[in-house]
């Protein structure tokens, strides 16, 4: 009976402990920044233990219910890194709320539950690299060859495994990446297929088809003519809606990156287009001849060689046949080219070689010239800037970061500490794009690391680590986001900035005070009302580049720590909101309309000039160093 009393004494005292400490204030948020992942460190992992944040809810699988302990201690828990290779996780530490904050930003479960198993191999690939580094040479040049490489050439791909050509792509696909494939269709129909997938996820015995491209040459239960169907697959949504080319629906007038759905000429009677096809138009049987069909042009046909390439665009993937533009394809929501990790070609064609170029590739470190001029200076806890400049960027984006880097990342302010630049960017699903891209961090420290995967709808996540890191580490007076396709002209914002000589409640940018949300299921900006009931939002700032003061990036931040952030998925228009929130609580806010922020390419006088390639930021920052006048490239 004593025995049983001191168990009971025993497990009363220890309730009470736990109690003392579930009530405690979480002492995270004050934590340092600088050093969080120390390995003398353990206040990181005291949100585990202390007041965790709720247990969070699958949206894809509606019942299933995570722990969020479960889904983030891989991703917080203490790893022995040096003090230079933290500079790249210096916000990392402060988005651990991230767990509790899921709801309204589609796939963000998904997302951190990857995460989780990505920085695990990247950290296990860290330290076997310091073990390589230690003396085995051999094995080091190993691993240098593993670097992604930009084009991937096969030829005589006439024989197939398993009846699919499968063409392995290491690191994903960016925009300009294409696939290249030369073939004669042939067999008993000339049907084939071209499928972009993704890499499965455990338990899932087929891998998601970022782009499904069937060609059926004689037609199918809805047409006897020849026809391409594009879709896309996943597991959890099946196949999405069918887009066709020739659409029947005629009134489809939409247009990718310019460039029509379904080019005008498919499948219309065409005779100088079929002539063109043939060299000898004389020889080809007439299409007049009573009670012949009449020839339709139809970029593939039986028995003739075709040249076709894919071509990722920024807003959606292009085929182009033979030098013609004949089809483009819009990406859908979580479908991204970034994901792709092979093309698949299947059917009756006879290939003959397949080509995919343009691929991301980091520069190899060690041929690097200038690479000295192009590293960013340490930034001290609590430096002040005059502006912070948080670019985004996804994993793979190699290229377009050093074009930064190169460009107007090399503005006097910028290379003073005046104005500090980092790239925050999201963990990729290939270890092998992680591994170049923690190189890449540690050569330059411009990088801060994001505790997710990469995925679109997660944007809105890297606007909050912005304002952290503008506040918390940089402590700028103003805080901008862009884009690393983005160019901006450093000293025309601070300018603006000076003359307009606003440091509280101000949003400067293209100011966009009549915007409504997009009620198209197949648009990438779609917006459910469930989402946003309302018919329109608040005033809010186009993302290739806007401004804002100090006091709203730090308002920013102590709502996402308090969770009270509504959570949006696009990430300009989440901003505005927030404002608008702000504003209805007493801020005054200031909304400075700049209309040389460029959202859709570039024009003279431009402060910023958004979807400019690699090449063409380098042409406008040797026209700025030439002239001195923001003319754009081809004037």
């Amino acid at each position: 009976m004593k025995k049983w009393s001191g168990c009971v004494i025993l497990v009363f005292l220890f309730t009470l402990l736990v109690l003392r400490y579930g009530i405690m204030e979480n002492p995270l948020a004050e934590t340092s920044l600088y050093n969080p992942f120390s390995r003398n460190s353990s206040d990181h992992q005291q949100w585990l233990i202390i007041g965790d944040p709720p247990a969070v809810q699958n949206p894809e699988s509606g019942s299933q219910v995570v722990p969020a302990d479960t889904l983030v201690s891989d991703l917080f828990m203490p790893r022995n890194l040096s003090d230079r290779e933290l500079r790249a996780l210096q916000t990392w530490y402060h988005l651990h709320h991230l767990i509790s904050q899921v709801e309204g930003l589609p796939h963000a479960v998904e997302a951190i539950k990857e995460a989780g198993t990505a920085w695990e191999s990247l950290m296990v690939s860290v330290e076997d690299e310091r073990l390589i580094n230690s003396g085995n040479v051999s094995a080091h040049q190993k691993i240098k060859e593993k670097q992604c490489p930009y084009s991937i050439r096969r030829m005589n791909a006439s024989e197939f495994g398993d009846g699919i050509f499968k063409l392995k792509i290491p690191c994903g696909l960016v925009q300009g990446s294409s696939i290249t494939f030369i073939g004669t269709p042939g067999g008993l129909l000339g049907n084939f297929r071209i499928d972009l997938t993704a890499t499965a996820l455990p338990g899932e015995p087929d891998p998601p088809i970022i782009l499904h491209y069937n060609v059926r040459l004689h037609g199918d239960k809805i047409t006897e003519d020849p026809v391409i169907v594009q879709n896309t697959w996943t597991v959890a949504h099946d196949w999405g809606a069918e887009e066709r080319c020739p659409s029947p629906d005629y009134d489809d007038d939409k247009k990718v990156d310019d460039l029509e759905k379904c080019s005008a000429m498919v499948g219309k009677d065409d005779k100088r287009i079929f002539a063109s096809r043939h060299s000898n138009a004389s020889r080809q049987p007439s299409s007049t001849k009573e009670g012949a069909k009449p020839r339709r042009y139809f970029p593939f046909k039986q028995g003739y060689l075709a040249i076709a390439t894919l071509r990722v665009g920024v807003e959606g993937i292009q085929m182009t046949v033979d030098g013609k533009h004949i089809t483009s394809f819009a990406y859908r929501e979580s479908l991204e080219p970034w994901l792709v990790s092979e093309a698949r070609i299947s059917g009756d064609i006879n290939l003959i070689s397949v080509l995919a170029s343009g691929l991301p590739t980091s520069e190899d470190l060690d041929h690097v010239m200038d690479l000295e001029m192009l590293k960013s200076p340490p930034m001290p806890i609590h430096k002040a800037v005059d502006l912070f400049i948080g670019i985004f960027s996804t994993a793979n984006n190699f290229k377009h970061r050093m074009a930064v880097r190169r460009t107007w990342m090399q503005y006097d302010a910028v290379k003073s500490g005046a104005v500090a630049v980092r790239f925050f960017v999201g963990l990729h699903k290939n270890q092998m794009v992680n591994e170049e891209l923690w190189n890449e961090a540690q050569a330059y420290g411009d990088i801060q690391l994001m505790p997710f995967v990469d995925y679109y709808s997660l944007i809105t996540w890297k606007t909050i680590a912005i304002c952290i890191y503008g506040t918390e580490v940089a402590s700028a007076k103003y805080v901008m986001k862009t884009d690393d396709d983005a160019f901006v002209r450093v000293d025309e914002v601070l300018s603006s900035l000076n003359s307009i000589n606003v440091t509280r409640g101000l949003l400067y940018g293209r100011i966009n005070s009549a915007s409504q949300p997009h009620r198209n299921v197949d648009s990438k900006w779609y917006i459910s009302h469930e989402e946003w009931p309302e018919n329109k939002y608040p005033p809010w700032a186009h993302g290739p580049g806007y401004v804002v003061s100090r006091d709203i990036a730090k308002a920013v931040y102590k709502q996402h720590k308090r969770g009270r952030l509504k959570m949006f998925k696009l990430e300009d228009v989440a901003m505005g909101i927030w404002i608008d929130e702000m504003k209805k609580q007493g801020l005054d806010v200031k909304y400075m309309k700049e209309e040389r922020v460029y959202n859709e390419g570039c024009e003279a006088g431009y402060v910023v000039a958004h979807y400019q390639e690699p090449r063409e930021m380098l042409c406008l920052w040797g026209k700025l160093q030439e002239t001195h006048r923001a003319t754009c490239c081809g004037e």
